[in-house]
């Protein structure tokens, strides 16, 4: 049987060109734009082209790969710069980004390291109680984490298409090595589909949802033998190529739609522009792409890539502003390029001098050396802000919702606690238990019990998703005095309703809801704590009406008004301005003048009802500092010791719905 041509070796200069433009379309489409340009898609489908190119030619010749040799290549290539920028943004943000990001950057740094920033971005953009994370200097490495991963898959894909064509099905090298990656594709093609269809934000990040850039990549390796045209169509299809490219970001909304169907459009282009050099002409695309200061920007496409998305996201916050004024965009991109060229002149270019045949010992103290002194700032850093958690706080100093509902006056001059460094990530506790809480494409049903376990007096079911959850701490407050266990019925991005809102709540939901009416029926408790309205809303949602119907003569009712929504990122905020009161919100622009269950009809008699504004606001604003204590951990949920504060104000009320 014939095999597959092998495409003549040579060095393809527009693939550098190609770099090139993918890089500068991510820095303007990033820094002018504000969008995403699938740049990083062109990235992808090269990678795949030229590695598959140079492993199939490998095991053809040798019959086998030096993984070892192959991995240390690219290590000594990619490592340098990219554990330089890791460094210079972890000292940067420690002077530059507010406290309150500081544990977010810490983890990102951590992921980035070991090339897993793309799981954690993953993790992060389904997990509710991590959507309020803002951008990061390191939320670019996700492309680099799932280069690298393709980079450890990539040999063993090879040597599995090897191995049958040698071994198994006794067919040739490259025919064998193409049916492997038209499977790979179609498979991989499918599920990006269907997973960013069902989960789009997982699936951008999703390595599996993004191998079949990589195999298309390495399918035109296998076939640009193949693929010749005439000269005027090759011109005409490698400018259209280009066209695709530059304008995909113009064309789709490319963070919400990609991978899917919409990523085969700039990798298409990339495809255009390959055949199109495959078929040169006189007035080609390659010709462009393929010229000095193409080749030249192209070798420094790596770093310049690398050092942009830090340097924005740093101008961002030391200027406090969301938007870059083109001349100093153009002072970014200068920046970029000048600490691209250093970087590959000081850290790059020696590494790679180091002879890896020769020197192998040698070139992995030095890949280690450059690691050791990240691992050390960063781990030092993160143990610096872990000593925080532990910070307890004098009630008598740090009221919070007591300077209200109990008028023990704060102690002046004190700085807001918890620290900014910790607010975000204390969360209530029962979120530390997987048993306790169900996530929002989670199917499953949880409950669990905490509190007064062992001989409680009442049971209080609190029940919701995270607007119900973030008052647990004021009931664990109150639990061992009042004696009530505390069931916990809990689904984030969830609300107690019979209505999904025109489709904000989801299928998983109204399950959910489905099944905790069930539950509640079969063990009912002595009250069913729940929010009575949803954010500035001036009535009660039929829905939440129908659902505490369906517990009339069961159980009664605690119905808690929810609190007002901020704007932006209250603890940034007052971290960041030399008052709490610049950070306050109009009362009448976040809280409605009219109490919710005063204009409702067919309020079932087993509710009773808390308003909780007073907490929030007086009677012009609502501020994000109360007695000493930040009342927000996000601008929409409670901080964990604010709610724990509101327990002296729940006490009479609650203990009257128990009776």
């Amino acid at each position: 049987m014939v095999d597959l041509k092998a495409p003549e070796k040579k060095f393809r200069p527009e693939l550098e060109g190609v770099r090139t433009v993918a890089a500068f379309l991510v820095a303007v489409y990033h820094i002018w734009v504000g969008a995403v340009s699938g740049g990083v898609d062109v990235f992808f489908i090269v990678s795949g082209y030229l590695i598959t190119t140079s492993l199939v030619s490998k095991i053809e010749k040798e019959g086998h790969i030096k993984l070892i040799d192959y991995w240390m290549g690219l290590a000594r290539r990619l490592f340098p710069i990219a554990f330089a920028v890791l460094l210079f943004s972890a000292v940067a943000s420690i002077f530059i980004l507010p406290q309150s990001q500081w544990k977010q950057v810490i983890s990102e740094i951590f992921a980035s390291a070991f090339y897993l920033e793309n799981w954690y971005l993953a993790v992060s953009s389904v997990d509710y109680l991590a959507q309020n994370n803002q951008a990061s200097p390191l939320q670019h490495f996700w492309a680099l984490s799932l280069q690298w991963q393709f980079y450890i898959l990539w040999p063993f894909v090879v040597l599995a298409a090897y191995f049958l064509a040698e071994k198994v099905f006794g067919t040739p090298v490259r025919k064998t090595m193409l049916g492997v990656l038209i499977s790979l594709f179609v498979l991989s093609l499918g599920y990006s589909v269907y997973k960013t269809g069902v989960n789009q934000p997982w699936a951008y990040f999703d390595t599996f949802a993004r191998v079949w850039e990589f195999s298309l990549g390495g399918i035109l390796a296998l076939l640009i033998p193949y693929l010749e045209f005439k000269k005027t169509v090759s011109m005409i299809l490698g400018w259209a190529g280009l066209a695709v490219i530059c304008f995909t970001g113009i064309l789709l909304p490319v963070s919400t739609v990609f991978p899917g169907y919409a990523a085969l459009l700039p990798t298409t282009g990339v495809i255009l522009v390959i055949i199109a050099a495959e078929n040169s002409t006189r007035l080609g695309v390659d010709k462009l792409l393929g010229s000095k200061p193409f080749l030249y920007f192209g070798s420094l496409s790596y770093g310049f890539y690398l050092w942009h998305w830090p340097l924005l996201i740093f101008y961002y916050a030391y200027n406090e502003v969301e938007t870059v004024p083109f001349v100093h965009g153009l002072m970014i991109i200068g920046s970029a390029f000048l600490l691209s060229l250093a970087s590959v002149n000081v850290l790059e270019t020696p590494v790679r001098n180091i002879s890896i045949k020769q020197s192998k010992k040698k070139l992995a103290v030095v890949l280690a050396s450059l690691l050791i002194p990240l691992i050390c700032v960063n781990g030092g850093w993160a143990y610096y802000v872990a000593g925080q958690d532990e910070q307890r706080y004098d009630l008598e100093e740090y009221p919070g919702a007591m300077s209200i509902s109990d008028g023990v006056k704060p102690a002046p001059d004190k700085q807001p606690v918890p620290s900014t460094l910790v607010v975000k990530e204390d969360l209530p506790a029962f979120y530390d238990k997987p048993e306790c809480f169900s996530g929002i494409e989670e199917e499953k049903f949880t409950k669990c019990s905490l509190g007064d376990t062992n001989d409680p007096k009442y049971t209080v079911a609190l029940v919701g998703g995270s607007h119900s959850g973030h008052w647990f701490p004021a009931l664990e407050a109150l639990s061992d005095d009042m004696k009530f266990e505390i069931e916990i019925y809990n689904k984030d991005a969830c609300r107690f309703s019979t209505n999904d809102f025109d489709g904000l709540l989801n299928e998983s939901c109204m399950k959910w809801n489905e099944k905790v009416i069930e539950k509640l029926n079969e063990e009912p408790p002595d009250a069913v704590f729940t929010t009575a309205n949803v954010g500035t809303g001036d009535t009660i949602p039929k829905g939440y009406l129908e659902q505490w119907e369906k517990l009339e003569g069961i159980t009664n009712i605690f119905a808690i008004r929810d609190n007002p929504a901020m704007e932006g990122d209250p603890p940034k905020c007052v971290e960041q301005k030399e008052s709490a009161e610049e950070c306050s919100m109009p009362r009448d622009q976040v809280l409605s003048e009219i109490v919710p269950w005063e204009n409702t009809e067919g309020i079932p008699e087993n509710v009773t009802f808390f308003d909780s504004s007073k907490y929030f606001c007086d009677d012009t604003s609502c501020s994000p500092v109360v007695g000493n204590v930040l009342v927000y951990r996000d601008y929409h949920h409670l901080s964990t010791l604010y709610s724990r504060t509101m327990a002296g104000a729940l006490r009479g009320p609650l203990l009257e719905t128990l009776k």
